[in-house]
């Protein structure tokens, strides 16, 4: 199959190809466009003659007065009745001889448009139902022999629609009367309805909607909704054999997507000759140019000139400028790898001086045994903007800084390194969190066109008492870990970043450490790492980690830190630095 693939075959043929599969799709389009338009089409000039045809019956219904009487009459004595089918208007039918007897009994009553029936006898009563029946039936004979229908009838359904009783019928010229399937069915006839059919749900809509077009198949059947005979729906009802239409359907289907189908490959033909002769070629002899520029790399061996100035003759410039343009480019790729190896070899460098900078030989204060600390930074970049430092101010006295600068790379680690260096410059001169923390905001502020700004947090904890003097710069809430408890967020109060505002005065907090606790900082970079669905770690995730390993030194609970940060983001890219500090007073 791969092979197939790559064998070479002209853009003509591939073209061609597509063409093809175009017009078989377009075949295919038309070929159910056209029967579905034209099956819509006739179904709703089926639905419009039959609502036509349906108003028409409901209307000759309607000429009795009491219609209702007789239909629910018809219903309910409907194995007493003697009708006599399809009759015309004669003076020897029974019916004739039927509606005679009635005058007889009840002389001055009109028939069609009697009113007190109740009053009548019930021998007139039966005498008058089986007259109008007749009626009603001669009525609807003419009704359906004027119109291109198959069936038209009147049924009453029970109240779930799964019977049809059929209160009148009527028949087509020479068309037989009876009880079998396609006959025209005789007053009582009753046919089950199968639970879920489209004619259940036609009956039921056109009873709640006034009428419906239900397709069953070989038939169309159109109901109308008339009356109630108590909860029992009384309905008339129209069906269509389709199937001479639906040959009509497909004939004129098939025509029309014969004649589309034609269209289209004349269509193509003409189309493909415009595009060999246009397009093909010429790209041939700009292919030819290419490879001849390949080989001899001499731009003046490339000699064709379009015929057209259009796409293809800008192409064949371009080609010629390209040629002529290459021999500069890679002069300049040269130079411009050169420059970046240099680049990448100074960042290494800064990368390395950064590293040097900060505390990173553990144990840091091997000959003392009544604290532990450990620290960590992972950048983002080469360089980064996070630093973290400790010092021993005296015996008694260990200073914590950690912080983070705005802004990434080579900008930001040179303001961090000037901040680590006035930290530790200052540490050992005021000792005070809060103090120190004011003179380095003045010194970066006089000192910061580029506005860049920092935030820290800075500590000195007395080692003989276990107080914690601290003072932050909009930095992170630290962590703090009791002898008897598990790490938990110290909601300190902040002050405004290092370098943002002249004069800024900073307030110092204690905390009174007890043996066996343990004080976690960190920068934004751990609650804030993101995975490959842009979720962050967050407080929540980074104080779990911690608690993991609350029993470990400072060096376990900042792997374990690391360890949960890398799972969450996975694969994802770092996007900030990520430094921490853990002391352990013991």
């Amino acid at each position: 199959m791969k092979a197939f693939f790559r064998r070479k075959t002209s853009i003509l043929s591939q073209v061609a190809s597509l063409f093809l599969i175009s017009i078989l799709v377009v075949g295919m389009i038309t070929w159910f466009s056209q029967e579905a338009d034209t099956d819509n089409k006739i179904m709703k000039q089926m639905e419009d003659t039959a609502k036509s045809v349906a108003y028409e019956v409901m209307l000759a219904v309607k000429e009795y007065p009491r219609y209702k009487w007789l239909l629910r009459y018809w219903y309910e004595h409907s194995d007493e009745m003697d009708i006599e089918y399809d009759v015309e208007f004669t003076p020897d039918t029974e019916t004739a001889r039927k509606t005679a007897l009635f005058e007889e009994h009840n002389p001055g009553v009109d028939m069609r448009y009697a009113v007190d029936l109740e009053a009548l006898s019930e021998e007139d009563q039966k005498l008058y139902a089986e007259v109008a029946y007749s009626w009603m039936i001669t009525r609807v004979n003419e009704i359906r022999r004027a119109y291109p229908i198959d069936f038209l009838y009147c049924i009453v359904t029970d109240k779930d629609y799964l019977s049809q009783f059929f209160l009148f019928s009527a028949a087509g010229r020479n068309q037989e009367r009876g009880d079998e399937y396609e006959q025209v069915y005789r007053l009582g006839k009753t046919v089950e309805v199968e639970e879920g059919s489209d004619l259940q749900e036609g009956m039921r809509v056109a009873q709640k909607y006034a009428s419906y077009l239900a397709n069953t198949g070989k038939y169309v059947d159109y109901y109308i909704y008339l009356d109630s005979i108590g909860q029992c729906p009384v309905l008339i009802g129209l069906t269509y054999n389709q199937s001479e239409l639906l040959d009509y359907i497909h004939q004129e289907a098939v025509r029309d997507t014969q004649l589309a189908v034609l269209q289209q490959v004349i269509l193509s033909a003409l189309c493909l000759f415009l595009i060999w002769f246009f397009i093909l070629r010429p790209l041939r002899h700009v292919q030819g140019d290419i490879r001849t520029y390949t080989e001899t790399k001499d731009s003046s061996a490339i000699r064709y000139k379009p015929l057209l100035r259009n796409e293809i003759g800008e192409l064949s410039d371009d080609v010629v400028g390209m040629a002529r343009e290459i021999d500069d480019y890679v002069n300049r790729i040269e130079s411009i790898t050169a420059e970046k190896e240099r680049i990448s070899a100074e960042l290494e460098l800064a990368s390395s001086i950064q590293m040097h900078m900060l505390p990173s030989t553990f144990p840091a204060f091997p000959d003392r045994t009544d604290f532990d600390v450990y620290a960590s930074m992972k950048p983002a970049k080469e360089v980064g903007g996070d630093f973290y430092d400790f010092q021993l101010i005296d015996d008694d006295h260990l200073a914590l800084v950690i912080g983070d600068v705005s802004g990434k790379g080579v900008p930001a680690a040179l303001v961090m390194m000037g901040t680590d260096i006035l930290f530790r410059s200052l540490i050992h001169t005021y000792k005070d969190p809060a103090m120190v923390l004011e003179r380095m905001n003045n010194a970066i502020f006089n000192h910061n066109k580029e506005e860049m700004f920092v935030t820290i947090w800075l500590g000195v904890l007395e080692l003989s008492t276990g107080t914690l003097t601290a003072a932050n710069a909009g930095h992170e809430y630290p962590a703090w870990k009791k002898a008897d408890g598990s790490f938990a967020l110290i909601k300190d109060k902040h002050g405004v970043v290092i370098g943002a505002i002249e004069n800024m005065k900073y307030k110092d907090y204690t905390l009174q450490l007890q043996h066996g606790d343990k004080f976690f900082v960190y920068t934004d970079g751990v609650p804030e790492a993101t995975n490959a669905d842009l979720q962050l770690f967050k407080n929540d995730r980074m104080l779990a980690a911690l608690q993991s390993a609350e029993d470990g030194t400072p060096h376990e609970i900042l792997d374990a830190v690391s360890a949960a940060v890398q799972e969450f983001t996975g694969e994802a890219p770092q996007f900030d630095d990520i430094t921490m500090i853990c002391v352990e007073y013991k």
